[in-house]
């Protein structure tokens, strides 16, 4: 074996402490157009995480009102600025339009051209540009007196927590796993088990539940939470509103799952809206960092995404492997073996692996993530490769 090149000062425990204040970044951007939905959210939502609702259509609900020169819709939770070229009626409001965090635009894009920017959003063109969620705005296509739902529904409490909120409430909805139709812009984190709830054009987290309930012979029937096959499963539960960090969650009583039909709910027939999508997933920082030296044996990997991962297209596609060079010098046959396990949490989009025996000193290890990962909205990871140097403890 050669002698071992020079070692610099460990960096992991800096690498880690910044990644654990990265831990709940989370990024928003504009790319490629593709068919999409309205949302049905609400502002302590949208307030709490306009990276993930810039450039997507929405519903809220809120009284829409004149403040300082200025045409806003509020409600318990904020106010956001409201473009609209019509009159609102007077109480509660169903706003429906476009979400704009300005500072995720460049200031040349396209659909800021028909407007004043210092009129409109108050924006000096010849000062710096504002930052992420510095401006914001729904630019409104309809504004509509909002109609009181009889009964509490997901849909209905995604639109107007306030209401709801402490109240003891059942709701059915569709199973939607760990997120895995990518329709929540974060997790609770409140149990192993949490879950989402969707019907019409709105979701909700259930908490303190594990997905379980009993068929028509009595067997447990447990659904899977990164299982895209279980989310045509309907359910029913019952549990308190709870709005935590901006998300809406109801936290379940014990033993109140069942299994459902799909209610009649519905929404108004609206064609899907051409909107800009987020950009491809991406690696937005890893630890250990590229190229670094000196790293533990007993290191754990942990790669954090711009975008939500569809979980089930990291299987396969995840290569830890030593250099094949360096085990010719050390004159070995073969290359030894990397055993790994990994898991992928939904909540902080990261990719955590551990080494299921010590990796072998100082050599050279790269991870290479394969073609064919992507994202909840179908879009690609493109592959990628982290490398970096063992030390010799």
């Amino acid at each position: 074996m050669g002698t071992p090149r020079t070692r610099r000062p460990r960096r992991t425990a800096s690498c880690l402490a910044i990644f654990a204040a990265l831990a709940f970044f989370v990024a928003g951007a504009v790319g490629d157009a593709q068919p999409t939905t309205r949302r049905a959210t609400n502002l302590a939502t949208l307030l709490a995480y306009p990276g993930f609702f810039h450039g997507r259509p929405i519903l809220l609900v809120g009284k829409v009102a004149v403040d300082k020169d200025q045409l806003r819709v509020s409600d318990d939770n904020g106010s956001i600025h409201l473009v609209f070229k019509g009159s609102a009626p007077d109480g509660l409001d169903e706003v429906r339009g476009e979400f704009w965090d300005v500072g995720r635009m460049k200031s040349d894009d396209i659909r800021l051209s028909t407007y004043d920017l210092r009129a409109t959003f108050k924006i000096d063109p010849d000062a710096p540009w504002p930052r992420p969620g510095e401006v914001t705005a729904i630019i409104a296509t309809a504004v509509a007196p909002a109609v009181t739902p009889a009964q509490a529904s997901i849909r209905a409490i995604a639109l107007n927590p306030s209401r709801y909120l402490d109240q003891k409430v059942a709701i059915t909805g569709q199973f939607s796993g760990r997120n895995l139709l990518g329709e929540m812009p974060d997790a609770p984190g409140k149990s192993r088990y949490d879950f989402v709830l969707r019907s019409s054009d709105a979701a909700i987290w259930i908490s303190n539940m594990r997905p379980r309930y009993k068929d028509t012979n009595g067997k447990d029937v447990e659904l899977g939470l990164d299982a895209r096959i279980d989310t045509g499963r309907w359910l029913s539960v019952r549990g308190t509103v709870q709005l935590q960090r901006g998300l809406v969650v109801l936290d379940a009583e014990a033993g109140s799952l069942t299994l459902a039909k799909a209610p009649t709910e519905s929404t108004t027939d609206e064609e899907p809206i051409r909107v800009p999508a987020g950009p491809p997933p991406e690696v937005v920082f890893s630890a250990p960092t590229q190229d670094e030296t000196d790293v533990l044996m007993g290191t754990t990997v942990r790669i954090q995404f711009s975008r939500d991962l569809d979980a089930q297209t990291l299987k396969g596609r995840i290569k830890p492997h030593y250099l094949d060079s360096q085990s010719a010098e050390r004159g070995e046959p073969v290359t030894p073996p990397v055993d790994f396990t990994f898991q992928y949490a939904p909540a902080n989009r990261v990719l955590e692996m551990k080494f299921t025996k010590p990796l072998e000193r100082f050599r050279t290890l790269k991870i290479d993530l394969l073609e064919g990962i992507m994202g909840t909205d179908g879009q690609p990871l493109k592959p990628w490769t982290l490398t970096f140097m063992l030390g010799g403890s």
